[in-house]
């Protein structure tokens, strides 16, 4: 019981700030670095750019590129938790009165207070997990349908650098 209420405890202050945890910033940016990296293959082989040759435009605009990626993810899922939390209340909430009815019934009654903060808790760990993995969805979807658009057909006339160049650090 001690642990749960040092949970919610930490939860109810954390409840919808822009901060993400540790682990979570981590996820982020393994998920950036690899989707920022991508294009590189892309570049290699059909655009023809030499590894030996371009290597450092590759490593500055994949570490550029994983920063911006990183700060999207945050940002989405920032603006898309409350939302979420707003549209799953009720099943949450549902899914946390049946778990407190079964406990209660071997058990002493549950306090409101205690009913509400399982419910708070539950709602903002389902909101932030829909959260982070939309947010790295969209973000990688949007990121890899743009570099495609810009680097086939909106900058094809450039050379083969300026288009990595552009392409990815637009995206």
């Amino acid at each position: 019981k001690q642990w749960y209420q040092r949970r919610v405890a930490i939860t109810a202050g954390n409840d919808f700030s822009r901060k993400v945890p540790r682990s979570t910033s981590i996820l982020f940016h393994l998920n950036a670095l690899f989707v920022s990296a991508l294009p590189i293959w892309l570049f290699w082989r059909i655009q023809q750019l030499e590894l030996n040759t371009y290597g450092i435009m590759f490593g500055i605009v994949t570490i550029v590129s994983t920063f911006l990626m990183s700060l999207a993810y945050k940002n989405v899922k920032y603006s898309l938790k409350h939302k979420i939390a707003q549209r799953r209340h009720a099943g949450v909430t549902a899914e946390v009165m049946q778990q407190v009815a079964d406990a209660s019934s071997e058990k002493k009654k549950t306090v409101k207070k205690e009913k509400d903060d399982r419910v708070l808790f539950k709602k903002t760990e389902v909101a932030d997990l829909e959260a982070t993995h939309f947010s790295i969805f969209y973000n990688n979807a949007l990121f890899l349908f743009l570099t495609i658009i810009l680097s086939f057909y909106i900058l094809k006339n450039f050379s083969a650098g300026a288009n990595y160049l552009g392409s990815s650090l637009t995206s």
